[in-house]
């Protein structure tokens, strides 16, 4: 079965084909980076005009470089919350679109439950039941999975998500944005010698990293960063540090087979290193270009979605704060 994903939740205009939940037949992406660094971040309204001047071209490549034909596509699959209003209508109406001029099946998807299902475009099935640790710019959950489509969030962030806590931080050290990579590298150049604080909440899972940010900022404020470097490495060092313990507690409490990251703070190196290097059960992280938004994984979560009879209808609508679990 071939599905043709399309994900425009924020900034990334992306399509793809995937056969049988598994398999990679193309994924297209049209990046806004360079757009929304002159703002030091994105600008909805210029995010979702990109996205309508971007979504054919996008649709066609995907469908070029999968080798197909559009009468070879069984099924539509599209994001449709959470994320910006904007971009998502841009995607959705996309789809519908396609599903009705083409008479196919239309499947609405989670980003977030999409990002999951990244780990299943790894080579490797993951085994249930399994917790997974979804970090991206506005969420930082960890969810424990004992099925497709059997969620319930142990864990989230009550107040700022990892990535933007990066993206906080390296505004507030001049690094430029996005804020992930410009303070990953940075780290790279220094050491972990900056007191900041780990927020520990008594009983919960929850994250919270509105602490160390402001932490950063007084320290900043009060000229006390004598190296840009060392901040980074110590600010990255921090965040890694509380996701990766969390995390590992959870599983280990849940007594799941394994441990699966997803999103885009997945792709920094310091916390994939650390978790798999400290976690006692196996854990699978996809390769970077599945960890930032992408169609691969709406396609492949969609596949199992249809397997067990789930379809939308064409007065599916956008839900920007779409929740994982109820």
């Amino acid at each position: 079965m071939k599905i043709l994903g399309i994900e425009t939740s924020c900034d990334e205009t992306a399509a793809a084909v995937i056969e049988d939940g598994v398999k990679i037949l193309s994924n297209e992406i049209a990046s806004q980076v360079e757009i929304h660094a002159r703002y030091g971040g994105i600008v909805p309204e210029v995010a979702s005009r990109q996205h309508t001047l971007s979504i054919i071209p996008i649709i066609a490549a995907a469908i070029t470089k999968a080798g197909l034909d559009f009468s070879e596509i069984d099924a539509i699959a599209v994001t449709y919350g959470p994320g910006l209003a904007g971009s998502l209508l841009t995607g959705v109406n996309a789809a519908k679109a396609l599903a009705l001029g083409r008479g196919l099946p239309l499947i609405g998807v989670n980003h977030l439950e999409g990002h999951m299902y990244a780990n299943w475009l790894t080579g490797q099935t993951p085994q249930f039941p399994l917790i997974c640790l979804i970090v991206s710019g506005g969420h930082s959950d960890i969810v424990l999975v004992r099925g497709h489509g059997d969620y319930t969030l142990l864990g989230r962030t009550r107040d700022d998500a990892a990535g933007e806590a990066f993206d906080k931080a390296a505004r507030l050290l001049g690094l430029g944005y996005p804020g992930g990579p410009v303070v990953e590298k940075a780290a790279l150049q220094g050491k972990d010698t900056v007191p900041l604080p780990k927020t520990r909440i008594k009983d919960s899972y929850d994250f919270s990293f509105s602490g160390i940010k402001t932490a950063l900022l007084r320290l900043v404020e009060e000229k006390k960063i004598d190296n840009v470097n060392d901040a980074a490495a110590s600010f990255q060092n921090t965040i890694v540090e509380t996701l990766v313990s969390k995390t590992i507690a959870v599983a280990l409490e849940h007594g799941v087979k394994q441990i699966l990251v997803a999103g885009g703070v997945a792709a920094n190196k310091a916390l994939r290193k650390a978790l798999t290097g400290q976690s006692p059960l196996p854990v699978s992280i996809p390769p970077m270009s599945l960890c930032t938004d992408n169609a691969a994984m709406i396609a492949a979560c969609a596949y199992y979605k249809y397997r067990q009879g789930y379809k939308s209808d064409l007065s599916l609508d956008v839900v920007p704060g779409l929740k994982l679990t109820q």
